[in-house]
């Protein structure tokens, strides 16, 4: 592997990671909104990823890799239940005063963000020895 496809494979890894952080923030900022009906609460958004090996045309996949990384699938909605509330003052409220809140867990995502953020932190790191190695490869000629 080319010094150079470590970028892009630590820069697939940031922009995933990046990605990851995004949608934590996404479901710590609805954690606590409610809603008139269990379909329309907000649900937890979960991120799908997996591992990107494309060759180049004839070369095997563990000798001439052209891009290794990580790229997303998609993205789904958690399936725990949304929590119900009895609370018939409120305007959400539904006929029967119950309103519905988000199935967001923020313990769960506050170790999402944690883990993506040292992932991010390590991509960099790779990033950053890649580059001295090839700077002090670079001194030797000189």
């Amino acid at each position: 592997m080319s010094l150079m496809k470590i970028f892009d494979t630590a820069g697939s890894g940031m922009a995933a990671e990046s990605l990851r952080l995004n949608t934590v923030a996404s479901n710590l900022a609805n954690a606590n909104s409610v809603s008139s009906s269990p379909d329309t609460a907000y649900k937890a958004k979960e991120l799908l990823f997996a591992p990107l090996l494309e060759t180049q045309a004839g070369a095997s996949a563990t000798t001439n890799a052209a891009n290794v990384g990580v790229h997303m699938e998609g993205v789904t909605e958690s399936q725990q239940p949304v929590e119900s509330h009895y609370e018939p003052g409120n305007p959400m409220a539904d006929a029967s005063g119950y309103v519905y809140g988000s199935n967001v867990n923020p313990v769960d995502e506050l170790v999402n963000m944690i883990s993506a953020s040292r992932s991010y932190q390590n991509n960099v790191e790779v990033m950053n020895t890649t580059k001295q190695l090839m700077i002090k490869t670079i001194n030797l000629g000189s």
